[in-house]
């Protein structure tokens, strides 16, 4: 697995999942329930991760998509 994004906006992260699933790639979101310890601030980014072969394709959907 390789990190793809990191963010504190969980809006963007399901955004950014969609996308992926829409062009076939399975992602896996860490550090979800991080917010439980932080006091549910935000304050810790969560991971949005992709299988290894999967990156290059994953990081082009995200280009054409107009995210950095």
């Amino acid at each position: 697995m390789q990190v793809l994004v990191t963010s504190n906006n969980p809006v963007r992260l399901s955004f950014l999942a969609a996308l992926l699933a829409d062009a076939g790639i399975e992602t896996v979101l860490l550090d979800l329930h991080a917010s439980i310890m932080d006091g549910s601030i935000g304050a810790l980014p969560r991971r949005l991760c992709v299988a290894t072969e999967d990156l290059d394709r994953a990081r082009r959907v995200l280009r054409e998509a107009g995210e950095p």
